[in-house]
């Protein structure tokens, strides 16, 4: 890989603040990266500080391997590991986790992850490559009606029936391998488009959602990130699509209100089960500065949700 393939943590500054780092806490960052938000708390930790961070690419984890620091503790594994692996380093409270979710700037602009149309490349798409189905393999065999499901549901392409047809008519003349056969297939299925964004921009986001699992493995983090946080421990979410923001929107909107129970139940209001968490502050956007310098953040919100 291209030591230029860097990533720019987006809301570093708003993240680490949301997670208001103490320095001898423990801390958990879901998404390492190129380490961008590690350096950064580790930067503010004292020497019983700790960081255990995730990645499930092994790109970063190699990357990460630079990072030298006896404080943090960097394992591959997906997401949805999060509960094994911190009991496996014997974790069992933190102060903060943060998840910034969606795609890191490596993994689209190294052609080889197939994850963009501006190159033409093996169409794989994978976060993991050490194991799975790539997006070449899946188009190879999916059915039409799943393929338009993918692209509708994970895209919301509404151009969806016609390019899964348009994909499922070309495969029978040739394999669909690459990234450049694929953009042209959409581009010649899709009749009009926004301005300023290519034909093939929702069917390879949601491609790449669906073959990762992504919002799967979202919505089994959340509850195992809100069961490690001590009382007053912070976790923040990053979310750059609106499929991944709306999960994280409601599973904070449900964690932070009483459980609903029977109607008429004879009981005081001081006996009420109490929410796990409470939601601190309003959702934050970058600032026109930010997407000015990274254009790539545009899309970012950060929500914050603090353990009763």
């Amino acid at each position: 890989m291209s030591a230029d393939l860097q990533h720019v943590s987006v809301l570093l500054e708003e993240a680490l603040a949301a997670l208001a780092v103490q320095p001898g806490g423990t801390y958990v960052d879901a998404t390492f990266g190129r380490g961008g938000h590690s350096r950064a708390i580790l930067a503010r930790l004292g020497e019983a500080g700790r960081v255990l961070a995730l990645d499930r690419d092994p790109q970063a984890i190699e990357a990460g391997q630079a990072l030298a620091d006896r404080r943090l503790r960097l394992l591959h594994a997906p997401f949805s590991a999060l509960a094994e692996v911190a009991a496996s380093c014997g974790v069992r409270q933190v102060q903060g986790v943060l998840l910034d979710l969606g795609v890191s700037s490596p993994q689209l602009d190294d052609a080889q992850r197939g994850m963009s149309f501006r190159f033409d490349a093996p169409l794989d798409m994978r976060m993991d490559t050490s194991h799975g189905t790539t997006v070449a393999q899946w188009l190879a065999t999916a059915e039409t009606t799943r393929i338009k499901g993918v692209l509708r549901d994970y895209g919301e392409e509404r151009f969806a029936d016609a390019i899964a047809k348009t994909i499922v008519a070309a495969r029978t003349q040739r394999p669909i391998e690459t990234t450049g056969q694929l953009a042209a297939l959409v581009e010649k299925a899709v009749r009009t488009r926004e301005p300023g964004q290519h034909p093939a921009t929702r069917s390879f986001q949601a491609l790449r959602i669906f073959i990762n699992q992504e919002l799967e493995e979202l919505s089994l983090v959340l509850p195992q990130a809100t069961a490690l946080l001590a009382p007053g421990g912070r976790l923040a979410v990053i979310a750059f699509h609106s499929l991944e923001d709306r999960i994280v929107k409601r599973f904070l909107r449900d964690e932070s209100r009483p459980p609903q129970l029977p109607a008429r139940l004879p009981i005081r209001a001081s006996e009420l089960p109490q929410p796990r968490l409470k939601l601190v502050g309003k959702p934050i956007r970058p600032s026109d500065a930010e997407v000015a310098a990274n254009p790539r953040a545009r899309s970012a919100i950060l929500r914050v949700a603090q353990r009763a």
